[in-house]
């Protein structure tokens, strides 16, 4: 059990609502902290349904959102600028448009240069240092679009162009963003795996019983890209919060007390 669990703290809670409340109390704690070390914060989001009840909780904590710059971890190609499933949009609509923000800094799908796009992100990411990664795992086991296809422990670049899989296209139609799969987008941008992982602190948040499997497989299966979300595993600083739909896999010696 000190094997599989070696470095993250893993907590169990019994509703999707509890379990974003704790995620948001942890993240303003830590935004706290590291304010009063640093000027400024700077944190990478997630954006899908399974980050509703953190990102609504987090906008009830008392933060200095004037000093802290956001970025989102992903973003489809092609998809039209006002379209509500673009990520940037989910974001902006829950979160990034209702705080004074020091600076948000939105990923483009639309632009007719994507590397361009990549290049850009980049660089901005390379200037602001990632304090904390606020993240979810996918059903196939992806962190942001680094689906098991893509999925690269090593790669090189910060921020590159994908081929959506699958089983990650058909999630966003299960969780209701699109109506059918042909509607999904094929090709996105993301941050990849070694950009995700140099965050200081990791805060995961994983609701819903369609979870299970991945958040089973994080904890059990060897660390290896064809299960992306094992490679957290490795970092010193993961949080993770699970729901009991999320959490009914595992074993109960992995969850910290209350």
């Amino acid at each position: 059990m000190e094997d599989v669990n070696r470095m993250m703290r893993v907590k169990k809670y019994a509703t999707r609502q509890a379990m974003g409340l704790a995620a948001a109390l942890a993240v303003a704690s830590q935004i706290g902290r590291l304010l009063q070390q640093q000027e400024e914060v700077n944190i990478i989001f997630a954006a899908a349904p399974s980050q509703n009840e953190f990102l609504a909780a987090l906008l009830l904590q008392d933060i200095d959102w004037t000093r802290i710059n956001v970025f989102h971890m992903d973003e489809y190609i092609g998809l039209p600028a006002d379209a509500p499933q673009g990520f940037g949009h989910f974001l902006q609509y829950r979160l990034f448009g209702r705080v004074p923000l020091r600076t948000v800094h939105y990923m483009n799908g639309n632009v007719p240069d994507p590397e361009g796009e990549c290049a850009r992100y980049t660089r901005l990411l390379h200037e602001h240092p990632t304090d904390i990664v606020c993240l979810g795992i996918g059903e196939n086991g992806h962190l942001a679009f680094n689906d098991p296809p893509v999925a690269d422990f090593e790669d090189m670049k910060t921020v590159k162009i994908v081929t959506l899989d699958g089983v990650c296209r058909q999630q966003q139609v299960n969780d209701g963003c699109f109506s059918a799969l042909a509607d999904v987008p094929a090709r996105a941008l993301t941050v990849t795996i070694p950009a995700l992982m140099k965050g200081r602190f990791l805060y995961c948040t994983v609701p819903a019983a369609s979870k299970a499997a991945a958040v089973y497989n994080t904890f059990y299966k060897k660390i290896s890209p064809e299960y992306p979300s094992t490679i957290l595993r490795t970092h010193p600083g993961v949080f993770m919060f699970l729901d009991e739909a999320s959490a009914r896999l595992l074993d109960e010696r992995l969850f910290e007390p209350g």
